[in-house]
């Protein structure tokens, strides 16, 4: 029996219809990433067949030798949900017992990449070995039952070198993401300690202007890093470099427009920490950063993490940014991916394609996997003034 008092409690009907919109509504959003995961692993025959079973089930994968048997979709559904439990459960607890110095950041950051690398060499390396040597001796279980391929995604990642695009935009986002923290972080504790309406309403005219398009912005410091060469040839010389197609001007820009969302995101998450921390830390001998480092961010890494995440997503789907300031050889993998369906294509490639589209989604779920609980109680602290 539930301790609610009974005038608190949702009739049956309007617990049912909303689990009924929810449920719906998650079917509505998630269908397009299935959907497009289950044509990625199909031979293009399949793939864009008119028949849903028959690109669900993909009879002409499996006619051409490509396939699982019941006990690798068993043994794949094991594995993934061993993933996602160890991922929210153990995790954690290993993370703030092995990290080095009480470096909670620097833990998470090698656990997840740690996870991540030990996922997919078990994923991708071990388990098929392992299920390739079972599958001819079990008969019917070993079997194929449903037909897929992995043949695209290795076309995509080794012949058409798609890693290098992912390498591009971990640097991206990693510069994006730090420079967007260190900032935001120190901006945000000093306007939520400060008493001054001056540095707020700069902030509120810092927000206006975030809210106009990328395309404005992007025109203005356009010019900046076409002409950067010419402006640093008095200091370096003949060998002055242009910013122009590099990654370092996407992560000026990038941040640039970021920057007022994650010092106002962050300026509401220290305004919910008690200032009687701050004064505590300072009658013991802190000074100030002493303060703000060893009492203030042990207590804000939620949000950070949270604010992390949403700097992260600005840097890792951005396409207008990445396609005007890169040039071809340090694309990122959103604009790539357009590039595969610009492009006069066979169906072959169309489906590489796609298998690229899902490809980058794959971090976004383990990243959200890794760190949900810190975005779960950030995102609470964020919305809660205490």
């Amino acid at each position: 029996m539930s301790d609610r008092p009974r005038a608190m409690r949702q009739p049956v009907s309007l617990r049912l219809g909303s689990a009924a919109f929810l449920a719906f509504w998650c079917l509505i959003a998630s269908f397009p990433i299935f959907w497009i995961a289950v044509m990625s692993f199909k031979a293009p025959v399949d793939a864009f067949a008119a028949n849903p079973l028959d690109v669900i089930l993909g009879p002409a994968t499996r006619a051409a030798g490509q396939g699982l048997s019941i006990l690798d979709i068993a043994a794949g559904l094991a594995v993934l949900y061993l993933t996602v439990r160890f991922a929210m459960r153990w995790l954690p607890g290993r993370v703030a017992a092995w990290s080095p110095g009480g470096q909670v950041w620097a833990g998470w950051i090698i656990g997840g990449l740690a996870y991540g690398v030990a996922f997919v060499v078990v994923f991708l390396g071990v388990l098929p070995v392992v299920l390739g040597a079972l599958n001819p001796v079990l008969g019917p279980l070993g079997k194929p039952v449903l037909g897929l391929t992995t043949v695209h995604y290795h076309s995509v990642w080794v012949e058409n070198e798609f890693y290098r695009n992912f390498l591009n935009s971990l640097l991206v986002t990693t510069g994006v993401v730090i420079v967007s923290l260190t900032v935001g972080t120190l901006a945000g504790y000093g306007l939520a300690r400060s008493g001054s309406n001056l540095a707020f309403w700069l902030l509120i005219v810092a927000l206006v202007f975030r809210a106009l398009p990328h395309s404005v912005l992007v025109a203005g410091y356009l010019p900046v890093f076409i002409n950067s060469a010419e402006w640093l040839r008095p200091i370096l010389g003949d060998n002055a470099p242009t910013l122009y197609g590099q990654p370092m001007a996407v992560i000026a820009v990038l941040v640039s427009i970021n920057q007022p969302f994650t010092i106002w995101m962050l300026r509401s998450f220290f305004q919910n920490i008690p200032a009687e921390l701050d004064e505590a830390a300072r009658v013991d001998g802190c000074t100030h950063f002493q303060a703000f480092r060893w009492v203030i961010m042990p207590v804000m890494w939620p949000g950070v993490i949270t604010t992390g995440l949403f700097s992260f997503l600005l840097a890792y789907n951005d396409f207008l940014v990445t396609s005007l300031l890169l040039d071809a050889t340090n694309q990122t993998m959103v604009p790539a991916i357009a590039g595969y369906f610009n492009r006069e294509t066979t169906t072959t490639d169309q489906v590489e394609a796609v298998a690229a589209a899902v490809s980058i989604t794959a971090p976004l779920f383990l990243l959200v996997m890794i760190f949900q609980r810190q975005i779960v109680s950030g995102l609470t602290a964020g919305a809660v003034k205490g």
